[in-house]
């Protein structure tokens, strides 16, 4: 068995990896990923990378061909992460998550790949109130983030037939640690505001809906994905993937942080432009599905599990919103060095 993971050297791969790893000791499992955070470890452990076959390294807007030879289950992560970047590279954003994902779902199967697993988005909702959304829902992307998942998942659509299976899962939010630890993501940003000074800062009013899960049971999702017969779900699925139990308001999230950590102060900003992107999401469909693979971290388990991250790295940077666990502060870091260029590229 061999599978490849593209984007694995992000916050997600880690996990990913050992997942793999764990449940398949003897399968080929190969990473590629351009490196853009390689070197942004947060763990005192073995880098993850250390349970692969083999590392490569390289832009998935020129993916290789010859990789995909004998490859059965291909897990694509590689994409620009979060908003902020997405606003501030839009075109590239459509590039790397859209145009690639597609130009490689293509490659994928020509060469004769059976299982294409996509980690797609919960954003691509936006703006959806107080009714909880299933797969059949009216979309409404309001990023160029959560545009290019659409775009995907609609071009995949077109590609999948009995013989490549192609898995969409539209993640919850992302949170928990990871040996390559983002802090641009709600938890894990009320929780290094409450380690390193005692204060959780929401930049919104705290209103809006979140459906979270915790990084390692994303791994188990995509295990799954890849265990999966067309029995369950057919050649094409897009399944929301977390669990109804994680839907909670922002501010529902911070004061959960401070019953664990009382001393830290919770301040709103009420004053802040009303965060449209507000979605609760429904995932009977995934728990039908995927029975024995549900999320098996709650809320109290991945704050906690955050704390002993933090405190292991020895995790103090109370200006942490400007530091490198930011992934916009390491892209703008790497631009002003002329590592990259204005498309995301390695100046050569």
């Amino acid at each position: 068995m061999k599978i490849i993971i593209t984007g694995n050297l992000g916050y997600v791969g880690p996990g990913v990896v050992r997942e793999f790893r764990k449940n398949y000791p003897d399968a080929e499992i190969v990473g590629f990923d351009i490196g853009y955070f390689a070197k942004y470890i947060t763990s005192n452990k073995i880098v993850p990378e250390s349970y692969l076959d083999a590392q490569y390294y390289g832009d998935v807007r020129r993916f290789p061909d010859d990789l995909l030879n004998g490859v059965d289950t291909i897990v694509v992560l590689a994409a620009i992460s979060n908003d902020p970047i997405g606003n501030k590279y839009e075109e590239v954003t459509l590039d790397i998550n859209y145009r690639s994902a597609i130009d490689i779902a293509k490659k994928a199967k020509q060469a004769g790949v059976k299982n294409y697993i996509f980690a797609s988005s919960c954003s691509v909702y936006g703006s959806a109130g107080d009714q909880p959304r299933t797969e059949n829902s009216e979309l409404n992307p309001l990023t160029a983030y959560a545009k290019s998942k659409v775009f995907t998942e609609n071009e995949l659509g077109k590609i999948a037939d009995e013989n490549f299976m192609v898995t969409c899962l539209r993640f919850a939010t992302a949170c928990g640690m990871s040996e390559r630890l983002r802090l641009d993501l709600v938890l894990n940003d009320f929780v290094a505001g409450a380690v390193s000074s005692g204060e959780i800062n929401i930049l919104s009013d705290g209103a809006p809906w979140r459906p979270l899960i915790n990084v390692l049971d994303m791994a188990r999702a995509i295990r799954w994905a890849h265990e999966r017969n067309s029995s369950l779900g057919g050649d094409f699925l897009i399944v929301n993937t977390g669990s109804d139990e994680w839907n909670y308001r922002v501010k529902e999230l911070a004061l959960k942080v401070q019953c664990l950590l009382p001393n830290t102060k919770v301040s709103i900003n009420d004053n802040a432009q009303p965060d449209k992107r507000s979605y609760r999401v429904d995932f009977s469909l995934f728990k039908k599905l995927a029975p024995d693979h549900q999320p098996v971290y709650d809320l109290e388990r991945t704050i906690k599990d955050l704390l002993t991250g933090l405190k292991e790295i020895d995790f103090k940077t109370s200006n942490f919103r400007n530091s490198d666990f930011m992934r916009l502060n390491i892209i703008n870091k790497l631009a002003a060095d002329g590592i990259i260029d204005e498309h995301l590229r390695l100046v050569q």
